[in-house]
């Protein structure tokens, strides 16, 4: 079965786990917006100030500026801080309980099942895909939600300034859109077959060890060791699969960037 790109059903079990920290979750969240605010504003003031002070040599106004602006910084710092400190430490909390529910879950399923499931693919699941489930929190949600709300209060300085010039900006951005459409979906094939192939590389390297007496009793080590060495290929060439990528989107993106940039240039003079 071919998975979602995103499956909300997953997500909401996933916000389900948030509910303890309610307090926490709707704090990133005004961090989120405080930071996309101040970062917002700085471009503006600089704006204001090599327009309305730097050029008229009022020197009176520029320290206004330069003041207000060193309060701006410190405070998009400060947001920046707390920002991603609670979004880690509430998304560790998460992974924690997550993690001690499926450890408790596992000891209530029958020997029967631990004769056919590899060990290492539960201690990849338990360990390496939860804590997938934590960069969620770090990395993905929060992120995603602070950069939507720096974009449009971007949006919203920048009509104000130029509206004009703000549409050329618009325009390009569905440009953008399809094309992380398309390498998401490239990644996630990508980044799927690299799960599997680290759950391979447990499963065979944690049944090796724990019978490594019967390897080396059957004089195995050669052919395990090269078993090893299939086994670590395939999950060096899933990550550079991965690396290649990245390697293609973010060069792509930083093109449809610097045209956008040449359009806004020779467009506004």
């Amino acid at each position: 079965m071919k998975a979602k790109a995103f499956d909300t059903k997953v997500f909401k079990r996933i916000m389900f786990y948030t509910k303890p920290y309610k307090w926490r979750f709707n704090g990133v969240i005004i961090w989120a917006i405080s930071l996309s605010i101040f970062a917002a504003l700085r471009p503006y003031l600089l704006k204001q100030t090599v327009d309305g002070y730097i050029q008229t040599e009022d020197e009176k106004g520029l320290l206004y500026y330069i003041i207000l602006m060193g309060v701006v910084l410190l405070l998009e710092v400060i947001s920046q801080f707390y920002f991603v400190y609670w979004a880690n430490w509430l998304g560790q909390d998460i992974v924690r309980d997550i993690r001690t529910k499926l450890f408790k879950h596992m000891l209530s399923f029958r020997m029967k099942y631990f004769d056919n499931a590899p060990v290492g693919q539960l201690v990849t699941r338990s360990v390496s895909d939860i804590e997938a489930i934590a960069r969620i929190f770090s990395q993905g949600l929060f992120m995603i939600i602070s950069d939507l709300m720096k974009m449009v209060a971007v949006l919203g300085f920048m009509f104000y300034m130029n509206w004009s010039l703000t549409w050329i900006v618009i325009v390009a951005m569905p440009i953008l859109v399809i094309a992380t459409r398309v390498f998401q979906k490239k990644m996630q094939v990508a980044f799927e077959e690299v799960r599997t192939q680290i759950s391979n590389l447990n499963t065979f390297v944690q049944e090796r060890v724990t019978g490594m007496k019967i390897v080396q009793l059957f004089n195995r080590e050669d052919i395990e060791a090269e078993k090893f060495s299939e086994i670590n290929a395939k999950h060096n060439k899933a990550w550079i699969k991965t690396v290649w990528y990245n390697s293609i989107f973010f060069p792509i993106a930083d093109i449809i960037s610097s045209l956008t940039l040449a359009m806004v240039v020779w467009y506004g003079g």
